[in-house]
């Protein structure tokens, strides 16, 4: 092994530690609670060292984003995978995303609530949010009527499910009735 590839390995093993300590942190104490300076204690690196590697908060945060879609991406394309047919999956993918969002509320946060200077909806994106998407995509897809964008459709199934979570975490709709608001919003879009 030369210099340059050990030197290579242990910079990504330290990109790594900073991104894991960072969701760990804002998992149990909320993201107000990253900081470098937090972080830098937490990983027994100097902020110099934080810094070589993120140039502040937000970069962390979108390195965060781009891992958490990789794994709802990973999660969702199990259940899809796993349904019967055309209604299952998207029953599938609705009841794992949202119930990755409720699991995981920080992660959720940083992919999809807190600004992130990451490219979504452009070919820029990164291939872990592509693959995000395309999963509610394959599921969306089949159900799309003749004429109907199905990137549009995905979309506005996207921001249905997105609500469901959102307005569930804080509070405003009860968590009793989850299951019956799915069905409703899957229902409705399978009936096209």
């Amino acid at each position: 092994m030369t210099i340059q590839t050990r030197r290579e390995r242990e910079r990504a093993d330290r990109e790594r530690l900073i991104v894991s300590a960072a969701r760990e942190l804002a998992e149990t104490e909320g993201w107000d609670a990253v900081t470098t300076r937090r972080l830098a204690a937490e990983i027994e690196y100097s902020q110099p060292v934080l810094y070589s590697h993120f140039k502040d908060k937000g970069a962390i945060m979108a390195a965060v984003a781009v891992e958490g879609c990789a794994e709802i991406a990973a999660e969702m394309r199990t259940a899809r995978l796993a349904a019967k047919d055309t209604r299952g999956a998207l029953t599938a993918v609705g009841e794992t995303y949202t119930s990755f969002g409720r699991r995981r509320p920080a992660l959720y946060d940083a992919m999809f609530t807190h600004m992130v200077d990451l490219p979504f909806a452009t070919p820029e994106a990164p291939a872990p949010l592509q693959a995000a998407f395309g999963e509610i995509l394959q599921a969306v897809e089949p159900i799309a009527a003749k004429g109907e964008d199905p990137g549009l459709l995905t979309e506005t199934y996207w921001a249905g499910l997105h609500g469901l979570v959102t307005l569930m975490r804080s509070g405003r709709l009860p968590e009793g009735a989850h299951e019956q608001r799915l069905e409703l919003l899957i229902a409705h879009f399978a009936a096209g």
